[in-house]
This record gives C-alpha cells, structure tokens and sequence, in this order.
C-alpha cells in the first residue's frame, strides 16, 4: 500500500511517522504512565523511539501493519500514535493499538483518532473484525473502546508474560456489522 494513507478528523491529522518524529515520541514513551500499561519498558534515550519508528515503518513496507502519527491540525508535533498489528489478511481481522502523551488525555483526541482508523480499516482494508487487548486494569483504555463501539469479550487469563510476570488481558473486538459510522 503506498503512499502512505493520511487521514484527518475535525481536530486531527493522522500522518506517517518519520524519524524526524523521533524526539516526539521519545518525550512520551519515557514517561511512565504512558508505558505502564505498554509492551515496552519506559525509553531512556532518544534511539529506542528511532527504532521504533523503524520497526513500524518496516512493518509498513511488508504490509503486515500500519500506524498513523497523531497530530493536531494546528501543528505537525506528534502526540500520540495509532494503528494496526497482527493482522490477519486471510481471516479479515487486524488488532489495533494506539497511546498518546498525557498532555492530551480526557480530552477526546485518542477516541476521534481510532474512529477514524477504524473506520479506514473496514473500509480500505476490508476488514471484518478489529480486536484489542488491554489489561483490566487500563480503565482509560477500556473506556476509549467503548466509546468506540468495542465490546468486551472476555479476559484471558495469563495471556502474556511481560515485567517477569504473567498477564491477563481483557479482549475486546468491534465487528464490520456492528460498527456505526459518527
């Protein structure tokens, strides 16, 4: 899929992330609360997000997945990502995944961001199905799908080893037939 897919919303451009982003996203992921509930460790220098940026990009040029950097309409500083992994062409589903530094928490930007992927992801990628996975206990997470239109399906006990630890993680899904456009 090329070129590179941008979207927007009515406050939002979601764009492709570059290494110019780098110090963007650095800024968040070395806080905490941004990593508490993400499958990496909080960043202690600035290369772990150009690796990042690269491990998405790469994903991008072999078609296994997508992620969009958000970006307000009246500025082009990322503050938050969000996008597709683990998808499975040949069953029509993706996962989805996002953050987004806490600057901007409470305020609507994470849920008009994945409206937006969502609906992009049953639209042009023809997909019939969306999960995500989060911990119980990422309350704000949970709440940002649900206003989606995700529901929970269920917790899977154990699901992931992460932090020297076993996790279980609460599976929510949005499906084509289900999903109303906003």
């Amino acid at each position: 899929m090329t070129p590179f897919p941008i979207l927007e919303t009515e406050r939002l451009v979601l764009r492709q992330i570059t290494p110019e982003d780098s110090g963007d996203l650095f800024h968040y992921f070395s806080l905490d609360e941004v990593t508490k509930f993400y499958d990496v460790e909080s960043f202690t220098n600035v290369q772990q997000a150009e690796e990042l940026i690269d491990r998405w990009q790469q994903r991008f040029e072999k078609n296994l997945g997508i992620r969009w950097g958000i970006t307000l309409k009246s500025e082009s500083r990322v503050i938050g990502t969000c996008g597709y992994h683990g998808w499975m062409k040949h069953h029509f589903k993706a996962e989805i995944g996002y953050e987004l530094t806490p600057d901007y928490w409470g305020k609507g930007f994470m849920t008009e961001a994945i409206q937006k992927v969502i609906e992009f992801g049953f639209r042009d990628f023809g997909l019939n199905r969306i999960e995500a996975f989060v911990e119980p206990g990422n309350v704000i997470s949970r709440k940002v799908l649900e206003k989606a239109g995700f529901s929970e399906e269920g917790i899977l006990k154990e699901h992931f080893y992460w932090r020297n630890q076993f996790v279980d993680t609460a599976i929510f899904a949005l499906l084509k037939k289900d999903y109303q456009v906003s």
